[in-house]
């Protein structure tokens, strides 16, 4: 992976990753975030991630820094919004995991777009599970939509977004969702309602 520097380097990679997060490799860039996720995101290497998330050329370091600013909590809020619109998938589903994890509630409406849009089921499945996470109730009525039609890991995932809502519709959604046509869905429903429906 750390092609020109061996053992070495990654020992240097480790000590201060900071360093590496401009390494000519994606490969490097990547484990450099990482590493810096895990030795704690201090504020200079959140800003330094911050622009990986929206300037790194592959596509890949950008989705791997993006997911780390989920840890960063409300700092890197303005970076999560530029980031909606990058054209890798895989960036805009860690955007919306991001917004989950940090409870972002102005992302609200973009994650009800997105889990209700014909995007990528990934996408779509880490806008509802967001959903849930941060919990705001303008969200149930998407979700409850979401349960009744969407492709399967959709409508597992929204099964399982809905238990966060105190709200009288949801428990209705749940057991039927526990006779849905997919394995998984009923699967998912049968263990919230806490009973096997036949």
């Amino acid at each position: 992976m750390i092609s020109d520097s061996g053992r070495d380097g990654l020992v240097r990679l480790l000590d201060d990753p900071i360093l590496f997060l401009d390494s000519d490799e994606a490969a490097v860039r990547r484990l450099a975030v990482s590493a810096c996720v895990a030795a704690g995101l201090d504020e200079a290497a959140t800003e330094r991630i911050c622009r990986l998330a929206l300037d790194d050329d592959d596509g890949s370091v950008r989705a791997m820094a993006v997911e780390a600013l989920g840890g960063a909590g409300v700092r890197c809020v303005d970076a999560l919004e530029q980031a909606r619109s990058d054209d890798d998938l895989r960036v805009v589903e860690a955007v919306a995991t991001a917004y989950g994890e940090i409870g972002e509630r102005s992302a609200v409406p973009w994650l009800m777009e997105l889990a209700r849009s014909d995007a990528d089921r990934a996408c779509r499945e880490a806008a509802v599970a967001a959903l849930g996470a941060i919990g705001d109730r303008s969200a149930v009525p998407v979700l409850l939509d979401l349960v009744a039609k969407s492709p399967a890991q959709v409508r597992r995932r929204a099964v399982v977004a809905l238990t966060v809502f105190d709200d009288p519709e949801v428990e209705p959604a749940i057991r039927r969702a526990a006779r849905d046509r997919n394995p998984s869905v009923r699967e998912t429903a049968e263990m919230v309602v806490g009973r096997q429906t036949p």
